[in-house]
């Protein structure tokens, strides 16, 4: 287990443009009237809200969801309502921030206890003995 850095989504909500486009999801003849596709985009570049290191983290860690200019964007159309879709996409941003914030925790190097390594000799040894027994017959 590590831990994480608590930003998300609520917290950068002045810096999320969302906007909608026709979608390709369920909703029969109505999906041709309506705008339910949702686009996010973060510009974690140009964020007031971030500091240099939260950007280069986050620019190191989501690399592949960002585009050259340093803009993540994000888009949700399962739901045949905008709202779900733009809490769809919210949720998206949030699980990608807490990817990047997750610090794994450091392994501490253990050591085996006399009485194992005093087992395991044991056992090699009966082993070799065994083995030695069959050669003889």
């Amino acid at each position: 287990m590590g831990h994480q850095k608590k930003i998300d989504a609520n917290y950068l909500w002045k810096e999320l443009v969302f906007s909608a486009t026709g979608s390709s999801g369920p909703g029969g003849q109505h999906v041709n009237r309506v705008n339910t596709k949702v686009n996010l985009r973060f510009d974690i570049v140009n964020s007031g809200l971030l500091s240099e290191e939260e950007k280069q983290l986050i620019l190191k860690k989501l690399a592949s969801k960002i585009t050259g200019k340093g803009v993540i964007i994000l888009s949700a159309q399962a739901e045949r309502s905008q709202l779900m879709n733009k809490e769809a996409v919210t949720q998206k941003l949030n699980e990608l921030l807490e990817k990047a914030f997750f610090i794994k925790k450091k392994r501490k190097p253990t050591r085996p206890s006399k009485s194992a390594i005093q087992k395991r000799l044991d056992d090699k040894k009966k082993l070799a003995e065994k083995k030695m027994m069959r050669k003889n017959m």
